[in-house]
């Protein structure tokens, strides 16, 4: 693509003194630049087209890195990234060794922290702010929320901790009306009170404006007539909902004007309290496919650039995610008292046919991980419905306190359908699903099981309930086998021995069993057999089974996609110590205490040493399997 302006920026002072024309054709080479890598790449599209405008104004208006720009999500930060310093290395973005798509410090100073959940950017802004008066500096602070944000308690909270003298903080608030789905609850109708109100706004304008004009009655009479107006706007409007957090609001302003944006952004910077501007723009602005299908050309994949059409899968399977759909649906048809509960994630976690065919069944809770864990605690409160609560596993993280106090402690049987966990690739470090059994172990009566495959997925969901207590399912979104055959009643700690062999045990937790066997056809070959064990449960263990085994196997291997520090191979090895067999020979392997940064799903799991080759040249480097075999 050639674009002739794009390609002279290398920072924001290179634009920043160009006419409002040259921005706007900079806005269209800034959409054909998203639009041409996201083709190929995939990622986050439809909100990044429609920050584009809005993010040319904050960097026109502010001094970043100095002013610090602090967004809410990475999800529309493609346009920041390409206006600082970025545009050449962007074709490598979300890959192996490229760019992260999400902000991150380490690639550039205009990145001021790490940001893949939503909720955190208005409570960061405050402590940056703080910090700034305590260190007598002068910097803007710059929040640019999403409208979903609002749905975040975290946000909520950082609101009833904002002080009306705060100085040069201006919160910026992209209402796109959507967070990855259609927002939800409440909060959504607020904004739309207040865009159904321009008598209001306009009158709240006119009057601030009114009072600012008139001369040597310093800051008491301004503050005075900022009361008047907010009294004339309860007059007229019940929606101040910001005004009673002591922030003025501002708009609602087009988010595709670029002078508008300009004019109002320079306009808020002389204020000496908190500003709220309110921008609208269109998620997926400049492309007729996602604009028209916002949702899906959320986390796009790659497309036709002519078309927009998405390209067709490479893989025919059915990936883990969509097969938990498809039976939910199925379940809760021939079970009217099944429910789901999920934060903002109905269509990632392919929850929306159920949303449709039972929407009394079904609750989307919004951006409200903590919330949506208690409310399914509440509703499986009695034992009279069977509650499915399905969170990606890295935003499990923020309702910690909500599983052990409203969950475990209560004894309730809620399911937890932990979607998306191992390794993100494309999103990073900022959403690798690798830690939930470490918090999760440690909670009493906590199931936590992870299927090999489809049917097994399935038979974990119609067996759960039957265990009595808070039960965790967790699976990746890849590809996912599906054997034929009838479906086998899981029973609670029943793990299954895959294949046998007489060197070596390997214990491999769900996908990455189909890499023990790998692991297994490779050291046939050196003539070592080695057993393959699919635990199904790290909680409980089969002891039973697996007590068994150790009395013809003095060589233990563990393999997983998690954390290798606090998933299945602390789990085994604590068994082998506390039971006696500390004279087992044990290899972990997992992923190291490292943040894992973005790339395919192949070449992460070879990076960690995960492929079935490097774990087949680990072992025979550690435990020197050629040499035993050789001695027997």
């Amino acid at each position: 693509m050639t674009s002739s302006l794009l390609d002279t920026i290398a920072s924001p002072e290179d634009f920043r003194e160009w006419p409002v024309a040259e921005l706007e054709q900079l806005a269209q080479e800034l959409r054909a630049r998203i639009i041409e890598v996201m083709a190929v790449n995939g990622g986050h599209l439809a909100s990044s087209l429609g920050a584009v405008e809005l993010t040319i104004a904050l960097h026109k208006v502010f001094h970043a890195p100095e002013d610090k720009l602090i967004w809410d999500i990475g999800h529309q930060t493609y346009a920041h990234k390409l206006l600082t310093g970025r545009n050449a290395t962007f074709g490598g973005v979300r890959q192996h060794k490229g760019l992260s798509g999400f902000c991150h410090p380490g690639e550039s100073p205009y990145d001021h922290f790490h940001t893949g959940h939503a909720g955190q950017a208005l409570s960061i802004s405050l402590g940056v702010a703080k910090n700034r008066d305590l260190t007598q500096r002068h910097e803007y602070v710059v929040p640019i929320l999403g409208d979903a944000a609002l749905t975040c308690g975290l946000t909520l909270e950082a609101l009833n901790n904002m002080n009306r003298d705060l100085k040069r903080f201006i919160v910026v608030l992209n209402d796109n009306n959507m967070s990855i789905s259609e927002n939800v609850g409440r909060i959504k109708h607020i904004l739309s009170r207040l865009l159904s109100n321009p008598t209001s706004i306009k009158l709240h304008q006119e009057l601030d404006a009114l009072m600012l004009k008139i001369p040597s009655l310093g800051s008491r009479l301004a503050k005075q007539g900022h009361k008047i107006a907010e009294s004339i706007k309860n007059l007229v409007s019940p929606a101040v909902f910001f005004e009673h957090f002591g922030i003025s609001y501002v708009g609602p302003i087009d988010g595709h004007d670029i002078k508008k944006l300009i004019d109002v952004l320079e306009g808020v910077k002389t204020c000496t309290w908190p500003v709220l501007v309110h921008v609208l723009t269109r998620k997926g602005q400049g492309m007729t496919e996602a604009l028209q299908n916002p949702t899906p050309y959320h986390g796009a994949r790659p497309f036709d650039i002519t078309t927009g059409k998405f390209l067709p899968s490479k893989s025919n399977k059915q990936t883990f995610p969509k097969i938990f759909g498809r039976h939910m649906l199925k379940m809760a048809e021939a079970d009217p008292s099944l429910v789901a509960v999920t934060p903002a994630m109905s269509a990632g976690s392919c929850l929306d046919d159920m949303m449709k065919s039972f929407p009394e069944r079904c609750f989307d809770v919004g951006i409200a991980e903590g919330h949506s864990v208690t409310f399914a605690g509440g509703l499986a409160y009695g034992g009279r419905m069977k509650v499915v609560a399905c969170l990606y596993s890295t935003f499990l993280q923020r309702a910690l306190d909500n599983v052990y106090h409203d969950v475990c402690l209560q004894e309730l049987p809620v399911v937890f359908a932990i979607d998306r966990a191992g390794i993100a690739g494309g999103d990073g470090a900022m959403a690798n699903g690798i830690y939930d059994i470490g918090f999760l172990n440690g909670m009493p009566n906590m199931v936590i099981a992870q299927p090999r495959d489809g049917k097994l997925l399935i038979e974990l969901l119609e067996a759960a309930f039957s265990y009595g207590r808070p039960t965790a399912i967790r699976y990746p979104n890849i590809a996912a086998e599906e054997p034929s055959g009838p479906l086998v009643k899981r029973e609670l700690g029943r793990a299954e021995v895959l294949a046998e062999g007489k060197d070596l045990l390997i214990i491999a937790l769900g996908h990455m069993c189909y890499t023990a066997l790998q692991v297994r056809d490779l050291l046939s070959q050196d003539g070592i057999s080695a057993t393959v064990l699919d635990p199904i449960f790290v909680k409980p263990l089969d002891s039973e089974l697996l007590c068994e085994l150790l009395v013809s196997h003095q060589r233990v291997v563990t393999i997983e996609e998690h954390s290798v520090q606090t998933g299945l191979g602390s789990i085994v090895n604590n068994f082998l110590l506390t039971n006696g067999y500390s004279h087992i020979q044990v290899v972990n392997f997992g992923v190291p205490e490292t943040f894992v940064q973005q790339g395919s799903h192949h070449e992460l799991l070879d990076e960690l040493g995960l492929s079935p080759e490097k774990i087949t040249a680990t072992l025979h480097q550690r435990l020197r399997l050629k040499d035993a075999v050789a001695a027997i």
